[in-house]
């Protein structure tokens, strides 16, 4: 006893010369900074992100993984600074924390501004005549998909006992396949060009855009704390005017006046343009009362409408990688992940759950849609399992507004992290059980 006692002594007093080294390095790599500024927190996270961008390259896995997993790390929620620095924990209450990652409001502001230019970006992949074009088979499986797997993931979450907007959310969250993920690992396999890739793609298509509707509509919803069928008549209302608008004054405004920025053969007046109308947009957005990740993503439609959209979006573009390394880093950052015993049985079973109904869901729209079996089991296996951007964007959005339980920003962030890395396996899996399958 006196033995253990002795080695508890000891344990104690490494922990403090840790924590008193750690502090040291701290103070002599910021002497005249003080550790919650803007520039000191936006300097780490780059860094971080340069270093986690080479390594998960070199591992190839997909970067939201490492930028997530850094930010758990070195946040100020993280468990690791806890025990590090057990005398520097923050007031109860406080916006600011501890570790290298210590200003809460600054992590927040990074988040808004990389989600405003992520959907940016990614509007600026649809024009219209992309969005119109999309095929009907896409657009059913999709809705079906989509729809169906938020039904039974609401279900599910409230039978374990989870609460109303919790349960919500978080099917709403798990039932959007990650863009960004599946299109790079098709790519990487070289199967981005295959039929049933072709079809994924549409269906990703589908599924973004009634993402951002979904994000205005639960935000909405959360502002009131219930669902009522006035709020909703009033919120498809809005958004349905903001989306005509756009598609018809916009698009003969807007692009001819890009157009005419872009003749001057600045580029720096061009990029400035095209931000100006996306943070523009994004801002009448909320003033209407609507999310601004559907302004942003507006816009980015309407720069796609124009002549010069690829310049834009190629000025545009390394602002973006920017700031949505600093999004997904700052998320990261953001998760309490201290208890992550405590729900990582309740992470596994919404995977099992979502992922059975996305692969159903989406192989009954195809049954519905009359689409070959073997197109059918490629396209169900490799949307069944991702979830990334906008189920984080999603569940932020809850939390933003004070909706949702603050346990369910971690979880979606090692839900993010778990079918990500299954991913893969899944695709292969949708390799081998095809080719078993007696075509119709």
């Amino acid at each position: 006893m006196q033995d253990y006692f002795l080695q508890l002594g000891s344990q104690e007093s490494i922990q403090s010369t840790i924590s008193q080294r750690v502090i040291n390095i701290i103070e002599q790599l910021t002497p005249e900074l003080p550790h919650t500024t803007f520039v000191t927190d936006l300097a780490i996270i780059m860094i971080l992100a340069s270093i986690v961008t080479l390594a998960f390259f070199k591992i190839r896995q997909p970067l939201i993984i490492g930028y997530l997993f850094a930010g758990m790390l070195i946040g100020p929620l993280s468990p690791l600074w806890a025990w590090l620095l057990p005398e520097g924990g923050p007031p109860s209450g406080s916006l600011e924390g501890i570790g290298i990652l210590s200003d809460i409001s600054a992590l927040n502001l990074f988040a808004e501004i990389g989600i405003i230019l992520l959907l940016f970006v990614i509007g600026i992949e649809f024009p219209f005549s992309k969005i119109r074009s999309i095929g009907k088979v896409a657009i059913g499986v999709g809705t079906i998909g989509l729809f169906s797997t938020l039904g039974v993931v609401f279900f599910a979450a409230n039978s374990f006992g989870m609460n109303f907007m919790d349960s919500l959310f978080i099917a709403a969250a798990l039932s959007i396949s990650s863009t960004t993920i599946i299109v790079k690992i098709l790519e990487d396999a070289g199967k981005i060009k295959r039929e049933s890739s072709i079809l994924v793609l549409g269906i990703l298509i589908v599924e973004d855009v009634i993402a951002v509707i979904l994000i205005s509509s639960l935000q909405s919803i959360a502002l009131v704390g219930t669902i009522s069928i006035e709020g909703v008549i009033v919120v498809v209302i809005v958004a349905t005017g903001l989306i005509v608008g756009t598609f018809t004054i916009g698009r003969r405004v807007i692009p001819p006046l890009i157009d005419k920025v872009a003749a001057t053969e600045h580029k720096e007046l061009l990029l400035l343009s095209v931000l100006g109308l996306c943070f523009g947009y994004a801002l009448l957005a909320n003033i209407v009362g609507l999310s601004v990740a559907i302004g942003a993503f507006l816009a980015g439609v309407l720069v796609a409408e124009s002549k010069s959209a690829e310049v834009s979006k190629i000025l545009s573009s390394p602002i973006k990688d920017m700031f949505v390394a600093i999004f997904f880093v700052s998320v990261g950052a953001l998760m309490d992940i201290s208890q992550i015993g405590n729900y990582i049985l309740l992470a596994i079973a919404l995977i099992a759950v979502s992922t059975g109904m996305k692969f159903g869901g989406n192989m009954f729209g195809n049954f519905v849609l009359k689409q070959k079996t073997r197109k059918s089991i490629r396209s169900a296996f490799a949307l069944a399992s991702p979830r990334g951007e906008f189920s984080i964007v999603i569940i932020k959005a809850g939390l933003d507004a004070g909706a949702i339980s603050a346990f369910l920003f971690p979880l979606i962030g090692i839900i993010t992290i778990i079918t990500a890395f299954i991913s893969p396996f899944l695709i292969k899996a949708g390799d081998i059980v095809a080719p078993k399958i007696k075509e119709d």
